[in-house]
């Protein structure tokens, strides 16, 4: 199966006809807004071990979704909720230094700097906290999916572990990116 149709036969199979699957440039996802299951160009049109596994995972989100998962609504929330405010407090950043100068006085220039830190940086936090539900549409959804599909050749199940340890860990690779922009803006500042 390419990603495109493996994910559509999963999403078959769970009785979520609703959920479409799309093609897509901005990374490979699941948005419960628009019930989408996005894959990247390259896992859209593949038949690769990589493309079977990211679309099993991505389907398992929208399995979470459908089931009413409850770590899943927290993580689509705070998503929805720290988006913003990561935008803003680059905005604070920005302006740190403009207000200390403005007033002459250089404690709401830090205060500001400080607060625009801690908001950049609860971005690290809110994708820690996501760590479980992207395990549990790993391990909890997507592996046995792909069990007990029998979809995985023999000796595969190493691979499409790794796989999908990566896929789960991508929310850990934002939070060690978050903490670089907090730390480029320290050093810009």
């Amino acid at each position: 199966f390419t990603g495109h149709l493996f994910a559509e036969k999963l999403l078959k199979a769970l009785h979520l006809n609703e959920v479409k699957v799309e093609s897509t440039n901005l990374g490979d996802h699941y948005d419960p807004i628009t019930k989408t299951v996005r894959l990247t160009e390259e896992k859209y049109q593949s038949q690769s071990l990589t493309a079977i596994t990211v679309a099993a995972h991505e389907v398992g989100h929208a399995h979470q979704h459908a089931t009413g998962y409850r770590p899943f609504k927290l993580r689509t929330l705070l998503v929805k909720t720290m988006a913003p405010a990561e935008r803003f407090g680059a905005l604070i950043l920005m302006t740190a230094p403009f207000i200390a100068l403005i007033t002459r006085v250089p404690g709401p220039g830090l205060l500001m700097f400080l607060g625009g830190l801690l908001t950049l940086g609860l971005g690290a936090v809110v994708h820690m906290i996501t760590l479980p539900t992207e395990l549990n549409a790993s391990f909890g959804r997507a592996l046995p999916m792909l069990e007990e599909g029998n979809i995985l050749k023999e000796g595969d199940e190493v691979y499409a572990r790794r796989l999908l340890t990566a896929a789960a860990c991508t929310y850990v690779a934002a939070s060690l990116m978050s903490l670089i922009n907090v730390a480029r803006w320290w050093t810009i500042l």
